[in-house]
């Protein structure tokens, strides 16, 4: 039901509106939550998401993460993707025909990515999946299955940031080549990050680095399926191919459909006026499928040249600093399926009920 003392929110659904809202972040603030609904004052502060965050505090913690991610992270980081990839899908294949395809191969990923990159202990990997789910599903009541939505979401939050700041008091006095080492280690200008902030940090990489991929990866999967014409082309010259065609899995699934700001001041967008302090609620997914920008958007076209989709965000200050990890993800992943499982095929999945990411909550696959 509507809360009557919320006022509403202003949807923005055009592309270059889109782009707009995104990259004048001293205009539209991220500060006072990126929801639709309403976080309490004190979950949005105990939390510290970077997300959430305004400059001068955004930009100080970007370059420190930036610092962070240094060549050799990067290397390393690409080189377990791919061991990982081949690992999952020859688990998939031992498993058999039948089985749910998000939970035996789209979520392994992602989680095994996050591990590698910060060196999550084995005993604690699904239980930090578990969580990160959590934080995606709060508000649907499948998921919740009568739980309070609010409790949910407090209490996996809570769990995550323990988890961190284990990690980070580990890493401070036993630093490692993992990103918590680097991230405790960072220093800009004299300035390092608080505990709060590397905890918020892990937070956002559980979550936005779990859920990105693990969408993308069932999407793809399902988009490949119907339209065997697009998987026969990719597969012609497959190495040639996957750049382009990772950008139109990303546009297709959208993972995350929506991002709240706060507008700071009275301004003009779209030809509509904007009081200060109303919410304004950037529609990615809608974006996606402007005709002005996209020619027959409606079509699964893995040649789409150009593609400039917004499953990344729209740039800007908080445009998606794991998209290099995502797009390593999705080429790594679609590459073995199709190699290892070439009949691999999709049934017809169970979504997500919710307006905050566009997820397959569970998906049977085929294959002889």
């Amino acid at each position: 039901m509507p809360d009557p003392e919320d006022p509403g929110f202003w949807a923005v659904t055009r592309h270059a509106d889109i782009l707009t809202v995104s990259r004048d972040s001293e205009t539209f603030l991220s500060g006072k939550g990126v929801l639709f609904d309403t976080v309490p004052e004190e979950l949005l502060e105990a939390s510290q998401s970077f997300l959430a965050m305004d400059a001068p505090r955004h930009t100080l913690i970007r370059k420190l993460v930036h610092s962070a991610f240094t060549p050799r992270q990067v290397a390393r980081i690409e080189t377990s993707i791919k061991d990982n990839a081949r690992a999952i899908v020859a688990e998939l294949k031992a498993a058999g025909s039948g089985v749910d395809f998000v939970e035996q191969c789209a979520k392994e990923l992602p989680i095994r990515t996050l591990s590698d990159m910060v060196g999550i202990p084995e005993s604690e990997r699904q239980q930090v999946a578990h969580a990160a789910d959590a934080l995606v599903s709060w508000a649907d009541p499948i998921y919740l299955d009568g739980r309070n939505a609010l409790e949910v979401l407090v209490a996996n939050q809570f769990y995550l940031h323990q988890v961190a700041n284990q990690l980070a008091a580990d890493r401070r006095e036993n630093p490692g080549t993992d990103l918590i080492s680097a991230l405790v280690h960072a220093e800009v200008d004299g300035d390092r990050l608080t505990d709060a902030e590397v905890a918020a940090f892990f937070v956002l990489l559980a979550v936005a680095g779990n859920d990105t991929t693990r969408q993308a990866t069932s999407h793809a999967l399902k988009a490949l399926t119907d339209h065997p014409d697009q998987r026969a082309w990719l597969m012609d010259d497959f190495d040639d191919r996957i750049g382009g065609a990772v950008e139109e899995f990303v546009r297709w699934a959208t993972p995350v459909m929506t991002f709240r700001r706060t507008a700071a001041v009275d301004v003009e967008l779209g030809g509509q006026q904007i009081a200060a302090g109303d919410k304004v609620v950037m529609f990615y997914a809608s974006g996606n499928w402007d005709t002005e920008v996209f020619d027959h958007p409606e079509v699964f076209d893995l040649s789409r040249k150009p593609n400039p989709h917004l499953g990344f965000g729209g740039g800007g200050r908080h445009f998606c600093l794991g998209a290099h990890v995502a797009r390593t993800q999705l080429r790594a992943i679609v590459g073995e399926l199709l190699h290892q499982l070439p009949d691999l095929a999709a049934a017809e999945p169970a979504y997500l009920q919710g307006n905050f990411v566009h997820a397959i909550r569970a998906m049977p696959c085929t294959f002889s």
